[in-house]
């Protein structure tokens, strides 16, 4: 069979702050530096592991990051979210909180998929998705102004600034 799509081979993602990116994606999520080709401008490859492989994240930074204004764009654009399956719902709350980072939660209906919202520095909005039945603690928190709600932002670019 020819012309099929396989999986999904990377998302890359401009940034003004690589240090920033760099720590939301390795150091609170907890994912791994891949080794990155030299193109000549600074960036960075974030592996996510999958059950058929990796998928990697890439990070570019300095001139072709920045569109004609000279600045990095900041949010998702035409791009609503980038979805990540992930296990420790929990565990990534308490990260969240610790950090001071906003976050949304969701249960998907008629599944058993958990679901949470959060943002990294460049506003690019990820959904992590959890099997409802390997977590442990109370399901998504679906009261108001807890629950994701499509469409509804809730970015702030002041919780991620740290020294």
């Amino acid at each position: 069979m020819s012309g099929v799509i396989t999986g999904l081979f990377h998302v890359a993602i401009k940034t003004a702050d690589l240090d920033r990116t760099r720590w939301f994606y390795c150091d609170l999520l907890g994912l791994a530096e891949a080794p990155r080709p030299d193109f000549g401008y600074p960036g960075a490859w974030i592996a996510v592991p999958t059950p058929v492989g990796e998928a990697i994240i890439h990070i570019y930074a300095g001139g072709p990051a920045l569109g004609p204004d000279g600045q990095a764009p900041r949010g998702t654009a035409a791009i609503d979210h980038i979805s990540l399956t992930a296990v420790g719902y929990h565990d990534f709350i308490a990260r969240f909180r610790r950090q001071g980072i906003a976050w949304r939660e969701f249960l998907v209906p008629n599944t058993t998929y958990w679901q949470l919202f959060v943002y990294d520095p460049n506003g690019v909005q990820l959904e992590l998705t959890f099997d409802g039945r390997s977590e442990s603690g109370p399901p998504p928190d679906m009261s108001e102004g807890r629950r994701y709600v499509a469409g509804a932002g809730f970015f702030d670019p002041a919780a991620y600034e740290f020294a």
